[in-house]
């Protein structure tokens, strides 16, 4: 998989598909996986504008991350990667840590934000540091394998299709366990509600019915804190939505960009 240099010497993995004059698509992943989670966005999306998949600092393609990193960092590499990339502006949709870093982003460069789509995400999770407490725990105890094996039936929902389980438990077991520990801080400390409310692009925020990790509930309260957001459920979705029902996740974030677009 290709990398792009940033200005400041980073390397962050991505993955791009598709072309043409619309807005791009930039994908944001969340902290037990890699851009490879978004193959259904970019096989399908790629038909009508350019989509890029990206993965964060110690994540798949990209550079280690350094001592330290955090969302705002996250976010600072993808606009990073962005300018290098030459897309001055993007529709940009996160899922769970991808939905943080996207705030993170908007906080930052309101500009380059054409649209907001926060999947199974959150402003702050009331349950955030017992998570990030477990997360480390289990990162620290063995291999991320078996962290994969524990955690899969919980992120998606039951029954699960035995190739996207299988999926998610691959792709977890490839993280770096120091990666993944950033990540977890990075995500289930967050605080952004001050943030969420300064949001003054359009946005959709969507979540997985069955989700147990982010609930309905927390992505209802996140579309409430910001001016004009839109809410939808995706049925019978866990936490990885765009994954366990992609056609429903592509359906709602194609017709959400392209009326942006048409608004344009």
């Amino acid at each position: 998989m290709p990398q792009v240099t940033t200005a400041t010497g980073q390397g962050v993995g991505f993955e791009e598909q598709g072309g043409g004059e619309r807005m791009p698509l930039v994908l944001l992943h969340g902290v037990g996986s890699d851009k490879s989670v978004w193959h259904p966005q970019l096989d399908h999306f790629s038909a009508e504008r350019r989509t890029i998949a990206f993965d964060y600092p110690g994540y798949g393609d990209s550079d280690p991350a350094a001592d330290g990193t955090t969302r705002d960092d996250y976010a600072a590499a993808i606009l990073g990667a962005m300018d290098s990339l030459d897309i001055a502006q993007a529709h940009i949709c996160g899922l769970s840590l991808g939905g943080v870093v996207a705030l993170a982003m908007a906080n930052a460069a309101p500009d380059r934000c054409a649209s907001l789509t926060l999947a199974d995400s959150f402003a702050a999770h009331p349950d955030g540091q017992a998570i990030y407490d477990r997360s480390i725990a289990a990162s620290e105890a063995g291999p991320m394998r078996i962290l994969a094996e524990s955690r899969v039936d919980v992120l998606i929902a039951q029954p699960a299709d035995p190739a996207v389980r299988s999926e998610v438990i691959e792709t977890m077991a490839r993280i770096n366990p120091a990666a993944y520990r950033i990540g977890a801080e990075a995500v289930w400390l967050a605080a952004q509600e001050e943030r969420a409310h300064d949001i003054r692009c359009p946005t959709l925020v969507l979540c997985g019915t069955l989700d147990r990790i982010t609930p309905p509930a927390l992505s209802q309260a996140l579309a409430a804190i910001i001016p004009g957001a839109r809410y939808e459920d995706i049925e019978g979705a866990g936490h990885l939505s765009n994954l366990e029902a992609p056609q429903s996740f592509n359906t709602l974030l194609g017709a959400f960009i392209r009326g942006v677009d048409s608004r344009s």
